[in-house]
């Protein structure tokens, strides 16, 4: 076998069977070796960019590793920012590139570039082979690494006389068992086991003598596949909870004690139980400045416990009185017998956040006049309400992304695919389609802005020739919605360069790629709306008219602190009446 053959046997050995890619002079032999090929799918998509997305959202939904592929030049440095949005999440990424023949490398030939230079802040790790007989181990390694402890994207750069090298398979057997060897870990399982014990003794007794303990969790309990496990923690211990973007979903629908999401868009109840409580348990979350706020007034009374399986993100915003790297399986199992042996004591503290949430909850009015113009917050409520409890939502990035996160209630995190760290424009509708392939009989919808749509709408044709059952939602203020309202705010309603009253008619451009479209703009054309597209067979789309001025409310001050929240102003009518 040559280079680029030992990859694709390398995706049959690890059951990778979806890939998304855009072919190119470089990559070719990966190309041709993948004529006749039944092993893999490979989905083309239309922009490198797209690809990378793809594969980010195909890895969410599924908890699989992500697989996109790319020639060299501008073919890598379009994957760059799907990439570089996968590391900022943490999902699982195998990203393959060609390169210039090795030869050629550093005499800047035609479509060459330093990827591996460019890629090495975005990825847990990047690779330039150089020897044909050590592709097989890097290939095995990368995909090891790209999904072991905290997950990542991994990088393999390989020059195009490589894929069509023929591999030594004794050299590089011996090459992959000394690469075992070398990576052998060394640690004193022993000590580290008893750590994790005494942390968890200690964690019980911090529980216990709290008088306001509080649940914090985010994207890292999904990565561990602890949802059941913080779930009958959440129960069995009663505490109320808070979720950050990445966590939203990790307890259900129906969990009494949660309170929402907390930060910058959070909930006035959850901002406040943070600001009140005397104990906040951390798990799987960075403690990031959208959730914190000003890191010296967030949780400003409590001890705070930090368990993560990546011990860098500890004491990196704010300190912690106990730390504990860990699986969360085996942490939260061992503190749910616990609290079980011993429940806690917290009556009047749930009580409080109960009634902090009846008052301090996201709040939407569902008014349906015919007249009335479409709010956000209003139809994404009746799309949660309609839709089944097993619907993806794949966002993009703006106030459509915010309302999604306040009032749409998600019964499992993998259901919600948002760009959460790169704050990624156009990540949306490619996740989508990754999503779609993951799970071909689940329903996935992309809510998209006019803004985000227009970055990547490039991939309906991605729909259109794989006749992708999605559904795509477009709420549209023709402007850039998130950028006015900090305008509008901060800058004292000085708008500069966020109309955008100048996009296409998406319901013609829906129908260009020969999929239907239905635009509505009243209230009482929602429920409607929605429905018709859910129950059509294949792809639709849904433009939604939404009025200009509307902003997310609560929001804090970039910078500021989460109990500085800002209100949505009555009008003088409504304070009147």
């Amino acid at each position: 076998m040559n280079g680029a053959q030992h990859i694709l046997q390398a995706f049959q050995q690890h059951s990778i069977t979806t890939v998304f890619g855009y072919p190119g002079g470089c990559i070719m032999p990966l190309y041709d070796a993948l004529v006749g090929d039944v092993s893999v799918e490979h989905v083309l998509c239309r922009h490198e960019q797209g690809c990378a997305l793809a594969a980010d959202g195909y890895a969410r939904a599924s908890g699989n590793l992500g697989v996109c592929i790319a020639t060299s030049g501008p073919g890598a440095t379009n994957l760059i920012t799907g990439v570089a949005n996968a590391f900022q999440d943490s999902v699982p990424l195998l990203v393959i590139t060609g390169q210039v023949p090795a030869a050629l490398i550093g005499t800047d030939a035609f479509q060459e570039t330093d990827v591996l230079g460019m890629t090495l802040g975005i990825v847990k790790h990047s690779y330039l082979v150089d020897d044909a007989d050590s592709l097989p181990g890097i290939l095995i390694e990368a995909i090891a690494l790209a999904q072991s402890g905290r997950p990542g994207p991994v990088w393999i750069d390989i020059p195009k006389d490589i894929l069509l090298t023929q591999v030594n398979l004794e050299a590089a057997d011996q090459k992959e068992r000394e690469g075992c060897e070398s990576a052998e870990p060394r640690t004193d399982s022993a000590t580290h086991n008893g750590a994790i014990d005494k942390g968890i003794n200690e964690t019980l007794q911090l529980l216990r003598a709290a008088h306001k303990p509080l649940l914090y969790s985010g994207g890292g309990i999904t990565l561990a596949g602890a949802e059941d496990s913080y779930r009958e923690f959440a129960e069995h211990s009663a505490l109320p909870g808070v979720v950050t973007l990445k966590g939203i979903g990790n307890p259900g629908r129906h969990n009494p004690n949660h309170l929402g999401m907390l930060g910058m868009h959070g909930c006035r109840a959850a901002n406040r139980a943070v600001d009140e409580c005397d104990l906040l348990l951390v798990f799987g979350a960075r403690l990031d400045d959208r959730a914190t706020g000003k890191p010296e007034t967030f949780a400003p009374n409590a001890k705070i416990i930090h368990i993560d399986a990546d011990s860098a993100e500890f004491h990196k915003i704010k300190a912690a009185v106990l730390t504990i790297s860990a699986d969360l399986n085996d942490v939260l199992h061992a503190l749910t017998c616990g609290v079980k042996a011993q429940p806690l004591n917290i009556e009047a503290w749930q009580k409080q956040c109960r009634t902090w949430l009846t008052t301090g909850g996201f709040q939407a009015a569902d008014n349906e006049e015919a007249l009335a113009p479409i709010t956000g917050p209003a139809f994404v409520r009746q799309l949660s309400r309609i839709a089944s409890d097993d619907t993806i939502i794949s966002c993009d990035v703006g106030q459509h992304q915010m309302w999604v996160a306040q009032h749409y209630q998600f019964n499992h995190p993998r259901q919600h695919l948002t760009s959460g760290g790169l704050g990624t424009m156009g990540f949306g509708l490619p996740a989508a389609i990754g999503a779609q392939f993951a799970k071909p009989g689940t329903k996935v919808i992309n809510v998209a802005g006019d803004g985000s749509f227009m970055m990547n709408a490039q991939e309906l044709a991605t729909i259109r020739r794989y006749r992708l059952p999605l559904k795509i939602i477009i709420l549209d203020n023709q402007c850039l919605g998130m950028v006015r309202q900090q305008q509008e705010l901060f800058y004292d309603n000085r708008e500069s360069h966020i109309n955008l009253d100048d996009n296409p008619d998406f319901v013609a451009m829906a129908r260009a790629f020969d999929i239907p479209a239905l635009h509505i703009n009243r209230t009482d054309q929602i429920r409607r709306g929605i429905e018709t597209i859910l129950a059509f067979k294949g792809p639709m789309l849904l433009h939604v008219t939404i009025a200009r001025e509307e902003n997310v409310w609560p929001t804090v001050r970039p910078g500021g602190s989460n109990r500085d929240m800002m209100e949505k102003t009555k009008p003088a009518k409504e304070n009147a009446a």
